[in-house]
C-alpha cells in the first residue's frame, strides 16, 4: 500500500499523509479524504511508500479521482514556489488556485461548452433576420464562419450573447457538443485579420522579442501611453500561436479584459481565447480553466490569478501594465503575480514582456542592470504627446474644487464638441461631514477613518470595512443643525458641474456607478459612441482606455498623495498621473492636462510636465539607495491584529525577541502601529525585517515563520507579507 502526501486547505505548514492505492502519475490529482468528522477535497503532491505517522494512525483515502483534471509537475513547481516564498502552507496555496467547483465534493465533471451549427442553422438567410435582432444575426454569423465554436468566443460577441444563444438552440439552429473546440494547427491559424503598420522603434522590440521565443528571457518594454505597446504584444503572440504554442496575457484590472479581449478575437479570429478573472461565476471559470489546461484555449486573458493558470504548451508571458499594485494580492497568499510570472517563464524557459509607461522602480532599476532587456516605444502612434501644465492654486479660490482656468478649459472644448475628462481619485460627495460649531467628523466606529458623504444615497459610508449610516440631522455631539460637507469627491464634482454647464451631457464613472451589472460596458460605448460631453471620474478611468474624441484632463486633489509616510507615494502619484495624462489627445487633435497643485515646481510635476520618467526613476532611485529602501534592501512585513488595543503590539515584541535570536544578518525593527490604526473593529499592528541579501531573508523568514506558531498563545491574528506594497 502507498502513501499519499495530500494538501488540504487549511492554514497548516504540513502535507498529510494517507493510505491509498496510488502511482506515481496521480501526483497532482484530487482525491477525497476523511478530515477530522468531515470529508474534504485535497491534491496528492507526493506518492511515498512509508510515513512517520504510526501505521495504525494512518487514514485511508476514500477516492483518488482519475477521471477529473489534474495538474501538472510544471504546475506545482510553480505553486511550490509560491509556497515556500511567500511563506503560506503549500496546501492551501495549491486548493485556492483551483476553481471553486474542483473543491468541493461530488462536484460535476465540466467539460468546456461547444456549440455547433445545424443543418438547419446553414439554410438561415442572414438577410430575412428581424432588424432588432443584431446581437442573434452577429451570433449566427460566427456560426457559419466557423461552424462549431467554444462558449467563450459566443460571450465575447456581446453582453447579452447568451440569451440569443438560448434563442438559437430552442430553434434548433444551433445545437450543444460535448468536449471542446480542438485547437487548430498552427500552420492553420487564421491571423490575417488587418494590422496597423509597426513603426522602426515598435519593429525593433517585436523582432527583439521574436528572436528569444525559445529560452528564457525578460524584456521591459516601456512605452509612453499611445506608444503602441499592445501592438508589439500582439505580433509576438501571433509568432507563437504559429509556433504551435499558448500565450499568456495578465492585465491589472477586470474593467480592461473585456476591451482587450474584443481586441485580441479581432486580431487571432481561428484562435480560441478565454479569460480568467473573478467577474467570472463558477461554471464559466472552470470551463475557461479547463481550456486552458486541455490546451484548447491558444491565448488565456486574465488578472492575477491568470498567473496560475495550467498551461502545458506556454510559450509566452506578457504582463501589462507591470507597475499596477493590483498584481499584489493582499490577504491570504499575499503574492505578486508580476514576480511569479517571471519566476514562472524562468522555470518553463519561454520569454517575458513586462510592459508599462511607468515602470515600477525594481523593474526598472533589474532593466538598467542588465537583468532584463530595456526597449523603448518613445513615441506616440499618430498623435502628439499632451501638453501638460500645473494650475497653481494657492491663492486661487475654487469653485468645488475647480479653478476659473480649468471651467474656461472645459467651456472652450464643449464648443469644439470635444470631450473633457475631470479626475478626482475620490469617490463619493465629500471626504468627510463637519459640525463648524464643535468640529464633529463623521468617523467610523469601527475604523481609523472618516465616513464618506453619499449624498445620493443620504448615507454617510466608511470605504474600508463597508460600514453606513443615515445622515444625521443635527450633529451628535451639539445638536447644530447646520452640517457642512469638507472637500470634494466625484459626486460633489459633478453636481458642480452640472451647475457650470447646465447643457453638457456628463457621466460620473466610479466603483459606485460602475457597480451594475453591465454598466461599464454600457458607458464605454456611450463615451465612444460622442454620447458625453464631460467625464468625471476615479482610477477606473486611468488605465488603458482608448477614447480618441477626449481632448482635455482635468485633474483635481493631486496633491494629496505627494507628501505621504509610504515612500512609494511619489512613484505611484507619477504613475496615476502619466496614465491619467495618457487619456488625453489621443485621436487627431492634441491633448492637454492641467493638474492644479499647490506645488507647481514640486520635482515630481517637473518630470511630468517634461514627461521624463528615465529623469524621475533615476532621481527617486538615488533617495531609495540613500535611505536603503526597495530595490536596495529586499523586505518582509510581520502584520498582526486584535480586537484590544495593545494585543497586537505584544505579539509582534514578543516576535521581534525570537527573531533577535535567529540572525545577525537581517535589520528586526521595533514594532509599529499600522498606519491605519483600527480596521473593522480591530486594532492593527506591523514589524519590518528587511536584509541586503535576498536569500539571507527567506533562510531567516523560514526559520522565523516555524518559530512564531511558539509564541505564547496570543488573541493576535498575524500574517507575513514578503516584499510588501503597502506598510
Amino acid at each position: 500500500m502507498k502513501i499519499i502526501r495530500v494538501g488540504l486547505d487549511v492554514p497548516v505548514a504540513k502535507l498529510f499523509d494517507y493510505r491509498g492505492d496510488a502511482h506515481a502519475d496521480d501526483v497532482g490529482r484530487r482525491a477525497l479524504v476523511p478530515f477530522g468528522k468531515k470529508t474534504v477535497v485535497g491534491v496528492i503532491i507526493e506518492v511515498a511508500t512509508a510515513s512517520a505517522v504510526p501505521h495504525n494512525r494512518l487514514k485511508t483515502a476514500l477516492r483518488i479521482l482519475r477521471d477529473e483534471p489534474s495538474l501538472a509537475a510544471e504546475d506545482l513547481r510553480l505553486l511550490k514556489f509560491a509556497s515556500d516564498y511567500y511563506h503560506h502552507a503549500l496546501g492551501a496555496t495549491v486548493m485556492n488556485v483551483l476553481p471553486a467547483r474542483l473543491r468541493r465534493i461530488n462536484a460535476p465533471r465540466q467539460i468546456p461548452a461547444c456549440y455547433a451549427l445545424t443543418a438547419a442553422g446553414e439554410t438561415v438567410d442572414l438577410d430575412k433576420l428581424p432588424a432588432r435582432a443584431t446581437v442573434k444575426r452577429r451570433l449566427l454569423a460566427l456560426f457559419k464562419q466557423q461552424h462549431i465554436v467554444d462558449y467563450g468566443a459566443i460571450r465575447a460577441v456581446a453582453v447579452t450573447a447568451p440569451a440569443a444563444l438560448k434563442q438559437l438552440l430552442a430553434l434548433s439552429w444551433v445545437e450543444a457538443r460535448e468536449g471542446a473546440v480542438p485547437p487548430p494547427p498552427a500552420h492553420t491559424l487564421d491571423t490575417t485579420a488587418e494590422r496597423p503598420p509597426l513603426t522602426a522603434a515598435q519593429s525593433e522590440a517585436v523582432h527583439a522579442i521574436c528572436a528569444q521565443l525559445d529560452i528564457f528571457k525578460a524584456f521591459l518594454l516601456l512605452g509612453i501611453t499611445g506608444s503602441g505597446k499592445t501592438e508589439v504584444y500582439l505580433h509576438v503572440i501571433d509568432a507563437v500561436l504559429r509556433a504551435g504554442r499558448q500565450a499568456l496575457l495578465l492585465v491589472p484590472e477586470i474593467a480592461l479584459t473585456p476591451q482587450l479581449e474584443a481586441m485580441v478575437r479581432g486580431r487571432f479570429p481561428g484562435a480560441s481565447i478565454t479569460s480568467l478573472h473573478s467577474g467570472l461565476n463558477e461554471g464559466e471559470r472552470l470551463d475557461h480553466w479547463l481550456a486552458a489546461q486541455s490546451g484548447q484555449a491558444r491565448i488565456v486573458l486574465g488578472t492575477r490569478l491568470a498567473v496560475f493558470a495550467p498551461l502545458p504548451q506556454l510559450g509566452l508571458i506578457v504582463v501589462d501594465e507591470e507597475h499596477d499594485a493590483s498584481y499584489k494580492q493582499m490577504d491570504g497568499l499575499r503574492y505578486s503575480a508580476r514576480d511569479l510570472a517571471v519566476v514562472r517563464a524562468r522555470q518553463r524557459g519561454v520569454p517575458i514582456v513586462l510592459g508599462s509607461a511607468t515602470p515600477a522602480l525594481e523593474t526598472y532599476y533589474n532593466a538598467k542592470n542588465g537583468r532584463y532587456q530595456l526597449l523603448t516605444l518613445p513615441h506616440r502612434i499618430n498623435a502628439a504627446p499632451p501638453l501638460i501644465d500645473c494650475i497653481s492654486t494657492r491663492e486661487l479660490k475654487l469653485a468645488e474644487g475647480l479653478s476659473p482656468r480649468l471651467l474656461a478649459a472645459i467651456a472652450v472644448r464643449l464648443e469644439r464638441g470635444e470631450q473633457s475628462l475631470v479626475f478626482i481619485n475620490r469617490r463619493g460627495y465629500a471626504p468627510v461631514l463637519m459640525c463648524h460649531a464643535c468640529g464633529w467628523l463623521s468617523s467610523c466606529h469601527r475604523c481609523s477613518a472618516q465616513l464618506v458623504l453619499h449624498l445620493r444615497d443620504r448615507h454617510l459610508r466608511c470605504h474600508h470595512c463597508g460600514h453606513q449610516s443615515p445622515i444625521p440631522a443635527t450633529c451628535p455631539e451639539c445638536g447644530n443643525a447646520e452640517l457642512a460637507p469638507v472637500g470634494q469627491g466625484t459626486q460633489r464634482v459633478e453636481t458642480a458641474l452640472v451647475q457650470h454647464f447646465p447643457r453638457a451631457r456628463i457621466l460620473r464613472i466610479d466603483r459606485d456607478s460602475t457597480r451594475p451589472r453591465h454598466a461599464w460596458q454600457t458607458m464605454r460605448r456611450q463615451i465612444h459612441e460622442r454620447e458625453v460631453d464631460i467625464l468625471v471620474g476615479t482610477q477606473i478611468l486611468a488605465k488603458g482606455h482608448d477614447f480618441p474624441h477626449l481632448n482635455l484632463v482635468g485633474v483635481l486633489n493631486a496633491d494629496s498623495l505627494l507628501y505621504s509616510a509610504d515612500f512609494r507615494a511619489p512613484e505611484r502619484l507619477f504613475a496615476l498621473l502619466t496614465q491619467v495624462a495618457g487619456r488625453a489627445g489621443r485621436g487627431d487633435a492634441q491633448g492637454e492636462v492641467l493638474i492644479q497643485t499647490e506645488f507647481p515646481q514640486h520635482p515630481l510635476y517637473t518630470a511630468l510636465r517634461s514627461q521624463d520618467y528615465a529623469y524621475f526613476a533615476r532621481n527617486l532611485l538615488a533617495e531609495r539607495r540613500q535611505a536603503g529602501f526597495p530595490p536596495f534592501v529586499y523586505q518582509a512585513l510581520l502584520r498582526a491584529e486584535a480586537p484590544k488595543p495593545g494585543a497586537a503590539l505584544g505579539f509582534l515584541a514578543a516576535a521581534a525577541h525570537t527573531a533577535r535570536t535567529l540572525s545577525q544578518n537581517v535589520t528586526i525593527y521595533d514594532a509599529v502601529p499600522a498606519g491605519m490604526l483600527r480596521l473593522a473593529g480591530r486594532e492593527r499592528a506591523q514589524l519590518l525585517v528587511q536584509s541586503d541579501s535576498r536569500s539571507e531573508l527567506q533562510a531567516f523568514l523560514s526559520a522565523w515563520h516555524a518559530a512564531l506558531a511558539d509564541i505564547q498563545p496570543s488573541r493576535a491574528r498575524w500574517s507575513l507579507d514578503v516584499d510588501p506594497l503597502e506598510f
